[in-house]
C-alpha cells in the first residue's frame, strides 16, 4: 500500500518538530480529535502524528474489511502502515484505552518502531476472571452493555459516556463522546465494541519488548486501579503512575496533568 494511500486511509495528522516523535492512539468510539488539549503542547518540543483506526473519526472506512478487523491485530497493523508510511522508527506511542493493547500488539510484532509505550487507562481484560482477576465486569454485564448497543445506539451511547468521562461538572465532555459514539458506522463499532470488551491481551503483556509508562486514572469504571496495578506488574519494564484526574479520559477532563506526566517521563524515564 502506497504511502498516500496509508496517510489518507488513516487520516494522518502530522504537527510540530523536534527529535523525538510521538504517535498518539485513540480509544474505541473515539477518535485523533480526543487528543486536542494535549497534543499541541507537545508538538511545541516533538513531532506529533494523529490518526484514526480504519472506521473511526476521518478514516477511509470503505477499506475497513471483517477479515483484517477480526482482532486487535488488524487495528495494530494500522499503527505499524502509519509508522512504516512515515519513515518512523524508535516512536513514543500513546495509546488511550484499548490502543493501549492495541500499542502492545504492535511493539511484539515490530519492536523497532518503539522507544516507549504510554498507556492511558489500560486495561488487559474487562471481565472479572476470579479469584486473581478483578477487571471491573461480569460478563453478563458486557453482554447487556452490547445489546442495548446493538438495539438502542443513542440510548447506549447517552448512558455510556458519563460513566466512562464521569466528572459531572463537565456535561459537555460527556456529551461530545456520546455523540462521538454514534459517529461512525454502527456496524463497525459494534464488532470493535465486541473485540474491546470481551478480549483477553493478559498474555501479551509479559511479551512487550519495549519500557511502558502506565497512567492509572482515580475513580475510573472501566480500567479500576486493580487492572492498571496488575498492567503494571505483568510488563517486563514498566513504570505505574497515579493520577490525580477521575474518569477515564484524562486526557480530555485533566489534559493539564496529563500533559505535566507526559513531559517528566519523557525528560526522565524515556531517556
Amino acid at each position: 500500500m502506497s504511502t498516500t494511500t496509508v496517510l489518507e486511509r488513516n487520516h494522518v495528522t502530522v504537527m510540530g518538530e523536534g527529535a523525538q516523535t510521538l504517535v498518539f492512539a485513540h480509544g474505541f468510539g473515539c477518535d485523533q480529535q480526543m487528543w486536542r488539549f494535549v497534543a499541541p503542547d507537545l508538538a511545541r518540543d516533538h513531532r506529533v502524528v494523529l490518526f484514526d483506526y480504519v472506521g473511526c473519526g476521518r478514516s477511509d472506512a470503505s477499506a475497513w474489511n471483517p477479515q483484517r478487523y477480526a482482532s486487535l491485530n488488524g487495528y495494530a497493523q494500522d499503527l505499524i502502515d502509519v509508522c512504516d508510511a512515515l519513515g518512523l522508527q524508535q516512536v513514543v506511542f500513546v495509546g488511550h484505552s484499548v490502543s493501549s493493547m492495541i500499542g502492545a500488539l504492535a511493539a511484539i510484532a515490530r519492536p523497532e518502531l518503539f522507544a516507549h509505550l504510554v498507556m492511558v487507562g489500560p486495561s488487559a481484560r474487562y471481565i472479572n476472571d476470579p479469584p486473581h482477576y478483578h477487571g471491573g465486569f461480569e460478563a453478563a454485564d458486557i453482554e447487556g452493555l452490547l445489546g442495548m448497543m446493538e438495539s438502542n445506539m443513542i440510548g447506549w451511547a447517552n448512558y455510556l459516556a458519563p460513566v466512562v468521562m464521569q466528572n459531572t461538572d463537565r456535561q459537555e465532555l460527556s456529551q461530545e463522546l456520546a455523540n462521538s459514539f454514534c459517529a461512525g458506522d454502527p456496524a463497525i463499532g459494534q464488532r470493535f465494541a465486541r473485540l474491546v470488551f470481551f478480549g483477553d491481551n493478559r498474555a501479551d503483556l509479559p511479551h512487550v519488548p519495549v519500557p511502558v509508562l502506565v497512567m492509572q486514572c482515580s475513580d475510573d469504571a472501566i480500567a479500576p486501579e486493580s487492572v492498571g496495578h496488575y498492567v503494571h506488574q505483568h510488563l517486563p519494564r514498566s513504570t505505574l503512575v497515579q493520577l490525580q484526574a477521575t474518569g477515564h479520559c484524562p486526557h480530555m477532563s485533566h489534559p493539564q496533568e496529563t500533559i505535566e506526566v507526559l513531559r517528566h517521563y519523557l525528560q526522565t524515564d524515556s531517556r
